[in-house]
């Protein structure tokens, strides 16, 4: 009698099991399944979607494990699932924005270009050793908090390093600056709810326009501000014209996104995608590089080449920042 009671549970234990598996699998392919499904159709979607398309390398690790847990259970419907959302995961991890024309001739020009995120202006003393340390020549700071970062920026020895400045914005979520050690003018700004100046530069005798990027990240409350200011980004990039511009900041979004996919599709490139490190992780800093999104970026126009792309650790910050070696022509 023992012995059945035994024999009869094993048997019941054993389609338990193997229902478990299938919810699991069903449940981590889906989470696969719908970004997957928005990025195929070009469109960032609604909350949870863009905050999963920020992240759309790592979902091979669910569409993995449904993978496994349906060959386990012996699912066939969901080894197909998970087969194709893999092969789908991996088609778009591919480098995205690094293409576009290569300018010709003697550069006119050799510029370094930084961005930093400050974290509410908490990354300032790492800010002003990446300036002593990789001494670029234009830089876009982005969370620039009036006491903190303004006041060091305003040091004797940040003027004479970069006599040409524009701050921005107030509060420290809401603060910009760029900093050059060329003439520079204003020239407007990306209206937003953070601020986003811009300059006119004046290198070798050639104007270059300057944009710092801060749109409103996409959390559930501003995902049409996100979107609104990635789309005026883009209207500003398609106007340009022949005149070289360099977009650089903190874009909230990576190549997975529509809104910024709109950005580079005025031919803009991205000068780390360019340079060959298309994925490393820029947020969030306490995970990077080992696991992360690729949210800041220097983006460049026709005249511009990017020759090398680098990470820089800012400590304070939840942002890795990000210096380009560019050069700058003539002509496309």
């Amino acid at each position: 009698m023992v012995t059945g009671n035994a024999a009869a549970a094993a048997t019941g234990t054993a389609p338990r099991r193997r229902r478990a598996a299938v919810t699991v699998a069903s449940a981590l392919l889906l989470v696969a399944t719908v970004p997957l499904v928005f990025r195929a159709a070009g469109s960032d979607g609604v909350t949870p979607v863009p905050q999963l398309l920020a992240f759309l390398p790592w979902l091979l690790v669910p569409a993995g494990l449904g993978l496994v847990l349906s060959l386990a259970a012996r699912w066939r419907p969901g080894l197909f699932w998970a087969a194709a959302v893999l092969l789908g995961l991996t088609a778009f991890v591919r480098p995205y924005g690094g293409d576009g024309p290569a300018p010709h001739g003697p550069p006119l020009a050799r510029l370094r270009v930084l961005t930093a995120n400050l974290e509410f202006g908490r990354a300032t003393d790492g800010l002003l050793a990446a300036l002593r340390r990789e001494r670029p020549d234009l830089v876009a700071v982005q969370e620039c908090d009036p006491e903190r970062c303004a006041a060091a920026l305003a040091s004797p020895a940040v003027r004479a390093a970069y006599p040409f400045r524009i701050l921005a914005g107030h509060g420290a979520s809401e603060g910009s600056a760029v900093l050059s050690r060329f003439p520079l003018r204003p020239d407007g700004a990306v209206p937003g709810e953070l601020a986003m100046p811009r300059a006119a530069v004046t290198v070798s005798g050639r104007r270059l326009r300057f944009q710092v990027a801060h749109p409103m990240p996409p959390l559930p409350g501003s995902l049409h501000a996100w979107r609104t200011e990635l789309g005026r980004l883009r209207d500003l990039a398609a106007s340009r014209g022949a005149e070289p511009l360099v977009m650089a900041g903190d874009f909230n979004s990576s190549q997975d996104h529509a809104a910024f996919r709109s950005v580079l599709h005025t031919g803009l490139r991205d000068s780390a995608a360019a340079t060959g490190s298309p994925r490393t992780p820029t947020w969030p800093a306490r995970t990077a590089p080992v696991l992360g999104a690729q949210i800041d970026h220097i983006l460049v126009g026709d005249a511009l080449r990017p020759r090398t792309a680098r990470f820089l650790d800012l400590p304070g910050s939840d942002h890795r920042g990000l210096v380009a070696d560019l050069e700058l022509y003539a002509a496309r």
